[in-house]
């Protein structure tokens, strides 16, 4: 995604990359999901990484989108202690 309006905004486990997407989506921003692995599946080959996913947002909402990132993270990270 070179040439685009798109930037990685996070990448890591479905569940995750799902929860973030959810929080994205309440607040108004629309993400896109890459999912190598998937795209490996349905063209019949197979994958290094099962449930690796890459979250990418438009650079218009990128500021907005870092935060609900970070409080992802945040909140993660609070449950695991």
């Amino acid at each position: 995604m070179s040439d685009t309006n798109y930037t990685k905004i996070y990448s890591g486990s479905f569940i995750i990359v799902q929860l973030a997407m959810d929080r994205l989506n309440s607040a108004g921003i629309n993400a896109v999901i890459k999912d190598e692995s998937e795209s490996g599946r349905l063209a019949g080959f197979g994958a290094s990484i099962q449930g690796y996913q890459e979250l990418y947002v438009s650079n218009d909402e990128l500021e907005q989108a870092k935060k609900i990132i970070a409080s992802v993270n945040d909140d993660l990270a609070s449950q695991t202690e």
